[in-house]
């Protein structure tokens, strides 16, 4: 393999018929080539995915309440109920493997009547009370001042955090936020945070026309006593929200009297699910890529046995002298082995490199666009193991080319090889 006569016999047999190895090195080449841009294109799009759920708990589920379908302990059905402070408390002392249990309430919305003023200025926003542990569940920046934190639940401040569509319709262009007072339903509430959403997509714009205020605050100011409009629980890393779900939802219709076979009583979404949803559909895709490339791969090493073959055939004459001067069939075996390999993988590789080459184009024409962008392709990529992998199926593939061919090439016998023309 290393004697350099060997190498000089594989070029010659190789560029005898430049436009022949030409045609069919382009089999190997497009097949490894559409395996490299799938797989690169099929990560792209997770990436792109992914990035929405940039800053997002995934562990995540929301739940709320909704009119039950079933009677029980004398309760009618179709009963309306409402969650409150006590379902909070009683979630995190039955659960403790739930990191956060985040109650929420929500009022008005971008879409409705006016409900905040500043000055002369006046729009309509969604007002949401949270906990501080809001922003380690849902995507946000604080670009200026602070979230909400403890001591404003503790001590009920009238403070808010504004979002940058809040900013844009209330304040003059140089105007610093921080500090100001806007009036939500009539109650002054003061600025002391901006924030930017992280979300991309169709509900960006919107994303950035809230307000966040003190849960504790949101209740006592707008008379919602102790009641709760839904919750977001984050489960611990190390346990899936999704296997603790059954335990939620039995607790919270324990503490209202719903009946434990009532499907409807209790609404929730289940984000970790559909997550790994859409993780199971990337790995389809995958699986598809690889499927597709390896089948137009094998059309282009069939494409490489049937050339050899018809080598084999021309240098019939050659193999039989060969053979009577001493040639042993392992020789002959591993020439014709040697061609078909180095073609597979020079092929190959080429196709490698040129599938490289428009990946790395892509993913510049992508870091130049802006980073608010919504688009939904990000960081295009292949792993350097699956390079690895890609290499080790040329060798088989050069081997399984060659190998027919071969094997026809020793079973030549000196003297009919000799008769030849």
């Amino acid at each position: 393999m290393f004697k350099k006569d060997n190498w000089d016999e594989i070029l010659q047999a190789l560029t005898a018929n430049v436009f022949r190895t030409v045609l069919t090195a382009f089999g190997v080449f497009w097949g490894i080539f559409i395996l490299v841009i799938l797989l690169a294109a099929g990560k792209g799009l997770e990436n792109g995915v992914k990035k929405g759920f940039d800053g997002i708990a995934t562990n995540t589920m929301f739940m709320w309440s909704q009119t039950t379908s079933k009677a029980y302990k004398g309760l009618p059905k179709t009963r309306r109920y409402d969650f409150r402070n006590s379902d909070v408390a009683a979630l995190k002392a039955a659960l403790p493997d739930l990191l956060y249990v985040s109650p929420r309430n929500q009022l008005g919305d971008f879409n409705g009547s006016n409900n905040v003023v500043r000055g002369t200025k006046t729009a309509a926003f969604t007002i949401y009370g949270d906990y501080p542990e809001l922003i380690k569940q849902q995507p946000m920046d604080i670009i200026k001042g602070r979230f909400v934190n403890q001591q404003d639940i503790l001590e009920r401040r009238k403070v808010a955090v504004i979002g940058k569509g809040v900013i844009t319709e209330l304040y003059g262009k140089e105007e610093d936020a921080v500090g100001t007072y806007v009036k939500i339903n009539g109650i002054n509430f003061m600025v002391v945070g901006v924030y930017k959403s992280k979300q991309q997509g169709g509900n960006a714009e919107q994303e950035q026309k809230n307000i966040f205020v003190p849960f504790t605050t949101f209740q006592q100011a707008f008379n919602y006593g102790d009641k709760v409009g839904w919750m977001a629980l984050t489960a611990r890393d190390e346990v899936s929200i999704t296997d603790l779900k059954p335990k939620i939802l039995e607790l919270i219709k324990a503490l209202h009297s719903v009946n434990p076979a009532d499907d409807r009583a209790v609404g929730n979404f289940d984000l970790y699910e559909q997550f790994n949803k859409v993780q199971s559909l990337f790995n389809i895709l995958q699986v598809i890529a690889y499927f597709v490339g390896s089948l137009v791969l094998i059309s282009g090493v069939i494409g490489i046995s049937n050339i050899m073959l018809i080598v084999v055939k021309e240098r019939t004459k050659e193999i039989g002298i060969r053979r009577a001067l001493g040639a042993t069939p392992a020789a002959i075996r591993g020439q014709i082995l040697s061609e078909s390999i180095f073609l597979t993988i020079i092929s190959g590789m080429f196709g490698i490199a040129v599938a490289t080459g428009i990946i790395a184009i892509l993913n510049m024409i992508l870091a130049s666009m802006p980073a608010d962008s919504n688009t939904m392709f990000a960081n295009p990529s292949v792993d350097l193991g699956v390079v690895f992998v890609a290499l080790l199926i040329l060798v088989g593939s050069g081997l399984l080319a060659g190998f027919i061919p071969a094997q026809t090439a020793i079973n030549v016998k000196p003297v009919d090889a000799l008769r030849s023309e």
